[in-house]
C-alpha cells in the first residue's frame, strides 16, 4: 500500500522523503512513524540508496504531534506496536544504515524538530522556527533528544532551550550548531541535494554505513578504547575487500571512484559489533 502521509522518490541515490500532510503543517502522527519506518527498512536494504534527505510539504516542516491522532502527544508512543522499535522514530532513525539530512523550512516544532536530532546533517532556511515546547505543555523532551541536543549543542544551551520552552530563530540554530547552514528557502533542496551528492558519489557504501553507527556509538563512549579497538578491527576487515584497492586508485587517477562493495551484502562479520 502506498504511502498516505509521507511521499518517497529516488535519484542520483539520493533518496527524498518528504512528510506530507501540508494541510495540518505536516503535524506527526502514529501512521506518519510507521512509514518513515517503513521508507527507512527499505533505504537499508536498497543499495541504490546511499543518502536520506528528509523535508516537509507545503508551508513548513513539522508542527508536532497531531493530538487528535489516537490522543497521542508523543513521537513515541505505542511506536513498537507501529512498526517501529519501543524507542520509537528517535530509535529508528539513530539505527538508519544510511546517512540522513533534515532539510527544514518553516515551522519545526515539538517532534518536528527531535526527529532530526538523530540525522547526521541539519539545514534551514531563512525564517524557520524551532520549538523546543515540551515543558509548556506539561510534557519533556522526546524521542531520545535529552540524550541527543545536547551533543549537539552542548548541555547549558540545551537546558536553556528546553526549561524554557524555547522556539529558536534560524540564526540562533546555527550559531549553537542546532543547524550547519541557512539557505534561501528556494536554495533548500538543492543545497541538501550538493550535500548528499559528495557523500553519494565520492564515498564506499561500506564504509560509510560503518562510519555513521562508528561515529554516533563512540561520541557517546567513555573513552577512546573502545573505538580504537573497534576502527582497528572494521579497517583490518575492509583492507582484505575490493572497496579499499578502488579508492585508492582513483585518487591516483584523479578520477571519481566506482566502489563494488554493497552495504546489503558486504558489511564485514563484526557488523554490529555493539
Amino acid at each position: 500500500m502506498a504511502p498516505e502521509h509521507i511521499t518517497t522518490a529516488l535519484s542520483e541515490g539520493i533518496l527524498t522523503i518528504t512528510l506530507n500532510r501540508p494541510e495540518k503543517l505536516n503535524a506527526f502522527t502514529t501512521q506518519m512513524g510507521q512509514e518513515i519506518g517503513a521508507a527507512l527498512d527499505r533505504a537499508d536494504r536498497d543499495d541504490e540508496v546511499r543518502v536520506v534527505i528528509f523535508t516537509g510539504a507545503g508551508r513548513g516542516y513539522c508542527a508536532g504531534a497531531d493530538i487528535s491522532d489516537g490522543g497521542s502527544v508523543s513521537a513515541g508512543s505505542g511506536m513498537e506496536r507501529k512498526g517501529l522499535p519501543p524507542g520509537g522514530i528517535g530509535q529508528r532513525l539513530f539505527e538508519s544504515h544510511k546517512p540522513l539530512i533534515a532539510a527544514m523550512h518553516g515551522a519545526a516544532v515539538g517532534v518536528g524538530v527531535t526527529m532530526t536530532l538523530p540525522m547526521d546533517i541539519r539545514i534551514c532556511a531563512e525564517g524557520s522556527k524551532f520549538g523546543l515546547v515540551f515543558t509548556r505543555r506539561g510534557l519533556v523532551p522526546e524521542a531520545g533528544s535529552a540524550w541527543f541536543l545536547p551533543r549537539i549543542v552542548g548541555l547549558p544551551k540545551a537546558l536553556e532551550w528546553v526549561y524554557a520552552g524555547r522556539t529558536v530563530t534560524a540564526d540562533e540554530a546555527k550559531a549553537a550548531g542546532l543547524v550547519s547552514e541557512v539557505v534561501a528557502p528556494e536554495q533548500l533542496l538543492e543545497r541538501a541535494r550538493e550535500i548528499a551528492r559528495e557523500i553519494a558519489q565520492n564515498t564506499s557504501p561500506v564504509a560509510t554505513v560503518l562510519t555513521r553507527q562508528l561515529m554516533w556509538r563512540a561520541s557517546a563512549a567513555d573513552g577512546p578504547f573502545d573505538a580504537l579497538k573497534v576502527d582497528s578491527a572494521l579497517n583490518l576487515a575492509l583492507s582484505q575487500g575490493p572497496d579499499v584497492k578502488e579508492g585508492f586508485a582513483a585518487f591516483r587517477e584523479k578520477r571519481l571512484p566506482e566502489f563494488p562493495g554493497r552495504a546489503s551484502t558486504d558489511l564485514p562479520k563484526l557488523f554490529p559489533w555493539w
